[in-house]
């Protein structure tokens, strides 16, 4: 019984929110509505678009840049691949560019110029992150 009680005010609760009006809060009717419309985007300088390289059809003959980070299985991943793709491609050549300094874009270290003379002579890089 006193389920039934409380369905039937359950009832009547429901049934009253749901007839009663809503009644939007009130605006003077003479003053204009001004927003202000911000833009997400920051103002930058453009860079223009560049898409990524192609790729290769073949390692055969390619000289391939292989990047190890700082981390310690980095060298041994970039060993191993080295030692795969050289049984595949015998006539590719390989060259390790091993970065020393954790946690930094390698183009803002003092090696800046090294690397970016490394990575210039190169027709495709694999890297390697030791984790």
């Amino acid at each position: 019984m006193r389920k039934l009680v409380l369905a039937a005010i359950m009832m009547a609760l429901a049934v009253m929110f749901v007839h009663v009006p809503y009644k939007a809060p009130l605006v003077a009717k003479d003053m204009p509505q001004q927003f202000e419309v911000l833009s997400p985007w920051a103002e930058v300088d453009p860079i223009p678009l560049r898409g990524i390289s192609p790729r290769l059809d073949t390692l055969k003959g390619k000289k391939i840049g292989l990047f190890a980070n700082f981390k310690r299985a980095a060298k041994p991943i970039t060993d191993e691949i080295e030692k795969q793709l050289k049984a595949r491609y015998p006539d590719a050549q390989f060259s390790l560019f091993h970065s020393t300094l954790p946690n930094v874009t390698e183009t803002e270290t003092v090696n800046k110029e090294k690397f970016t003379a490394w990575a210039k002579g190169l027709d495709a890089m694999i890297g390697a992150v030791g984790d």
